[in-house]
């Protein structure tokens, strides 16, 4: 009879603890280009394209792998090294796996660069559900994906193929929805992708060049996905990333879409 008793009161305090952890807030710290760092409220912590040591503009304070504290998941768009970054080293470092686009992860595993337990397959359509009341769908990008990395027999910089780019809808356990759109052009089923998954937060592209400009992410924005808050993203890291946010919401005009304003470094809670 004790043990019954014992059996639900523990049972009701995994209950509660789930109904807090659920009605909690998430934490998004945004280093620059797309590299973020997310807290769910349920305490885990996700990493987006982990550009950190490379990259140009994020606060010379951040720039320390080990400030970044523990680390229970990495997810990369694509190959390019303003993405991919230093996730290998985080990866093994941690012993966290890398989401990826399946193709990427396989060029990395066939190259001996990375175990097959931390380089999982993924690809576009499908969810992973990695922390209770998580789930992480990949989605579609309208880009390119190439890695260039040490060949380890020559030991010299070579291309490889690293399959396709993507985008991620990550619903957390509050019931907030993040769509981190990776770098991409501008493509019509983001419309689909909106009526579908109804992010409550957009992480946009609005350099240009290689990715949408502030125009067309305003289109996107406004017109197809119609996210209750979009968060500008991938600009001013290079010459030819000339958009900005204040060209962003210009090109948005009247509009519902609430434009987070941040600067790399910057820290908000959802």
């Amino acid at each position: 009879m004790m043990f019954r008793l014992l059996s639900a009161i523990a049972m009701a305090c995994v209950l509660l603890a789930s109904t807090a952890s659920a009605q909690g807030k998430a934490e998004l710290l945004w280093y620059s280009q797309a590299a973020f760092k997310l807290t769910t409220p349920g305490g885990k912590v996700i990493l987006f394209d982990p550009w950190i040591m490379g990259a140009t503009k994020i606060p010379p304070e951040l720039k320390d792998l080990d400030k970044i504290g523990k680390v229970d998941l990495i997810l990369v768009t694509h190959g390019h090294g303003d993405h991919l970054g230093d996730s290998l080293t985080l990866s093994k470092k941690h012993n966290v796996p890398i989401w990826a686009p399946a193709g990427l992860n396989q060029t990395l595993l066939t190259l001996g660069l990375m175990p097959a337990n931390l380089v999982p397959r993924m690809n576009k359509g499908g969810t992973i559900e990695p922390f209770p009341g998580v789930k992480i769908t990949m989605v579609h990008a309208e880009h390119s994906s190439e890695m260039v990395l040490k060949d380890p027999t020559t030991g010299k910089d070579t291309t490889y193929f690293a399959g396709e780019p993507a985008g991620f809808i990550i619903e957390l356990e509050n019931g907030f929805k993040i769509y981190h759109m990776g770098d991409t052009g501008l493509f019509g089923d983001m419309k689909m992708i909106g009526e579908l998954y109804k992010p409550d937060l957009l992480l946009v592209p609005i350099g240009g060049h290689y990715v949408m400009n502030p125009k067309d992410a305003a289109y996107a924005a406004k017109e197809l996905i119609k996210p209750k808050m979009a968060w500008p993203m991938h600009y001013a890291s290079n010459p030819f990333l000339r958009g900005t946010p204040a060209e962003f919401k210009a090109a948005l005009g009247q509009t519902s879409v609430q434009v987070i304003d941040a600067e790399p470094g910057t820290k908000k809670e959802f």
